[in-house]
């Protein structure tokens, strides 16, 4: 496993940290959801992150007990902030500092911790100020209960007026969490050049399109049973967007790509995301241990010009690039 630094900061996390968005408390079992914890542990992975909205606070609740063995100080743990949770009243969701202040002391009982390494606005919030959410993270920081702040599908606009109030209120944005992968490339033309002017560095998920890019789905055959695209959940409504025979028939184009750099084609999706200097991490999940022990693999690796070249030529037309395709929830109150 390698490290590398989180944006402008003297915090290093591993390349492949491990997220339990769509399976801890939800599709799989905490049985199993406490193997791949241990498997990724194994594999060398000290980032995990989560929410508190994924399986309304459930994931936090597993993810807690599968570490709380684990040596606090070698670990950096991240969780976020904005989705509904609980009973999911008028208080329950969003930016607002009662919500904060409420949310991060839930996350810290339900992850056994004092403190997480990273807390993130899971979104941006167009019903609360700015600066009301900037203060209380700001007071979050001076508590002890966070020790870095961070963002998550905020466009650069987003990102540069949140900076910009860090800044004033003695404490910094270091980085952002956005989808990204081969052929989700909207954050390239803004989002980057942005956070690499500021300090921000990017953690990453998706980097495998929700198992697309895998190449277990093929055109014109129905979805593996037990897979993301047959799962009622959540799984398959996250997944169509990329489920047509043309994309389908275009990442099957990658297999010998990946065969030449010696990878399976997960590996060689997430390694494609770690060529890009301004992503710190890239999020990788799992149902299985054996996921893991497969595509932790794709840590280091170092794709040559070729290579990338011929990942473009397949399917770098196929890729979604536009900057507004970065959105969060609209207001409550439109």
């Amino acid at each position: 496993m390698e490290f590398r630094y989180l944006g402008n900061s003297g915090f290093k996390i591993s390349e492949i940290t491990f997220g339990n968005w769509l399976t801890h408390g939800s599709q799989v079992e905490n049985e199993v959801a406490t193997q791949c914890v241990r498997a990724a542990l194994d594999a060398g992975i000290s980032t995990f992150d989560t929410a508190d909205v994924y399986a309304n606070t459930a994931a936090e609740t597993v993810l807690g007990k599968a570490l709380q063995d684990e040596r606090r100080e070698s670990l950096e743990i991240f969780t976020k902030v904005f989705g509904p949770t609980g009973p999911k009243g008028h208080n329950d969701l969003g930016l607002s500092r009662k919500h904060i202040m409420e949310a991060i002391n839930g996350s810290l009982t339900r992850l056994q911790t004092d403190y997480v390494d990273l807390y993130q606005a899971h979104r941006y919030d167009y019903d609360t100020p700015l600066e009301e959410t900037m203060q209380a993270f700001a007071d979050i920081v001076r508590q002890g209960k966070a020790l870095y702040i961070g963002v998550s599908e905020w466009t650069a606009g987003q990102i540069r007026e949140g900076h910009a109030l860090a800044r004033e209120l003695g404490f910094q944005l270091i980085s952002n969490q956005p989808q990204y992968s081969m052929l989700w490339r909207v954050i390239e033309a803004e989002v980057i050049p942005t956070s690499e002017e500021l300090g921000l560095s990017q953690i990453v998920w998706s980097p495998i399109a929700q198992g697309v890019l895998s190449g277990k789905y093929h055109p014109g055959k129905p979805a593996p049973e037990g897979s993301r695209a047959t799962d009622a959940k959540g799984g398959s409504k996250m997944i169509e967007r990329w489920m047509s025979n043309e994309v389908l028939t275009g990442v099957q184009q990658l297999k010998p790509i990946a065969e030449e750099a010696g990878l399976t084609m997960a590996q060689l999706s997430i390694a494609w995301v770690l060529q890009n200097k301004n992503v710190a991490s890239a999020i990788m999940g799992a149902s299985r241990p054996e996921q893991i022990e497969r595509n932790v693999a794709a840590a280091g690796v170092k794709l040559d010009a070729g290579i990338m070249e011929k990942i473009d030529a397949a399917i770098g037309l196929l890729a979604e690039r536009d900057p507004a395709q970065t959105q969060s929830p609209a207001s409550r109150e439109a």
